[in-house]
């Protein structure tokens, strides 16, 4: 009998995350013989107090950049920093070797912003609220 105890939590743990990362990371390396996972952050910060408003964060790994979040408060939006923002994304990507990267986002999101920047739909998946989809993105660097 089983007696491994798998505990659901809405907490991810920084020793679990990193003992997570670094297993897959040494998978990856045995499998690949890489290891070149590497987190990536991109920000842009208040010129007077330098605290962060907002910016684009994911990893780059095995030859992709990989965006998890990007955020820009309102304020901010529609003036050409999120442009600015990914493409210093890309171009750090790029610096590292990758030749493609990958995203989702939310149907009422930015889906539109990406595709003007190159970005193209490979799939999409409903969600909630009803209407919405989960739109999966990629671009070659």
């Amino acid at each position: 009998m089983d007696r491994h105890q798998i505990v659901v939590s809405d907490v991810i743990e920084p020793d679990v995350e990193h003992l997570l990362s670094a297993g897959l990371s040494a998978f990856n390396q045995q499998m690949s013989g890489v290891n070149d996972r590497q987190a990536l952050a991109v920000t842009v910060r208040d010129p007077v107090t330098h605290q962060v408003l907002g910016g684009v964060t994911g990893r780059t790994s095995l030859g992709m950049l990989f965006l998890d979040l990007f955020y820009l408060p309102e304020s901010l939006r529609g003036s050409g920093l999120g442009s600015r923002l990914l493409s210093a994304y890309e171009n750090e990507g790029r610096r590292r070797g990758c030749r493609s990267a990958v995203l989702y986002t939310l149907s009422f999101q930015a889906p539109e912003f990406y595709e003007k920047r190159g970005w193209q739909r490979f799939g999409e998946v409903p969600c909630d609220p009803e209407g919405t989809s989960r739109v999966f993105m990629s671009k070659l660097l």
